[in-house]
């Protein structure tokens, strides 16, 4: 996770999810990520703007809205104005989940128009959340988050990187299980703790990985 902060009141924060690799878990990572902030007491406003896959809307305990980035094949570059816009007016914690196709045109839109440092100079802080998964994917992930490090205009990382949230591989048929049951009726760990069809002691697994995931984002100085 990638920080960029400014000196101001910790009014409006933007978290973006950015990645190149597709389904490597950026929708994952945005709803928790937004279920943590929201247990804080923060006001969470999650933007679903992935052209392809609208997986993040699919969460309706998360009232997330939708945002198109793509106009004929390329980013249109008005909606991220207006997007743009909403950081600077708004008050609230967005919690933008973006797609694959738009990994480059969006990344180089930001870089263009030097966003991340006017959202700094106006008071916002922004984190970019990066993920790097195991596996097949790990090379293609790594390159992804190579990209966002080597574009940026101070090419040192080492004081940015604010901490990292490993999520676990855990035993297939009891918590591999419950959790893919929860992700795939597309439910946040309150709603899945709340629902009958879920036994207690699975519940009580959801629970141990709820636990441990904010646990480990309390560790990253996320909220101001």
């Amino acid at each position: 996770m990638t920080r960029t902060n400014g000196n101001g009141d910790g009014a409006t924060a933007v978290h973006i999810a950015l990645q190149g690799k597709g389904g490597v878990g950026k929708s994952l990572v945005s709803a928790i990520l937004s279920q943590y902030l929201a247990s804080k007491g923060q006001d969470v406003l999650a933007i679903d703007a992935d052209p392809v896959n609208h997986t993040l809307a699919e969460y309706r305990g998360l009232a997330v809205s939708e945002l198109n980035l793509l106009k004929e094949g390329s980013v249109d570059q008005r909606e991220v104005d207006l997007l743009m816009e909403r950081f600077l007016t708004e008050n609230g914690t967005f919690i933008v989940d973006t797609g694959a196709s738009t990994f480059i045109p969006l990344w180089h839109y930001i870089l263009e128009n030097d966003a991340l440092k006017y959202l700094r100079e106006k008071g916002k802080s922004v984190f970019i959340h990066s993920v790097i998964t195991g596996g097949q994917s790990l090379n293609d992930t790594l390159s992804g988050f190579e990209q966002l490090a080597e574009t940026t205009r101070e090419r040192n990382l080492a004081d940015k990187v604010h901490g990292s949230v490993a999520i676990v591989r855990r035993t297939a048929d009891t918590f591999g299980r419950d959790v893919e049951e929860m992700i795939g009726q597309k439910m946040t760990f309150q709603e899945a703790l709340n629902d009958n069809s879920f036994t207690i002691m699975a519940k009580q697994r959801l629970r141990v990985v709820q636990r441990e995931l904010f646990s480990q984002l309390d560790a990253i100085p996320l909220v101001q």
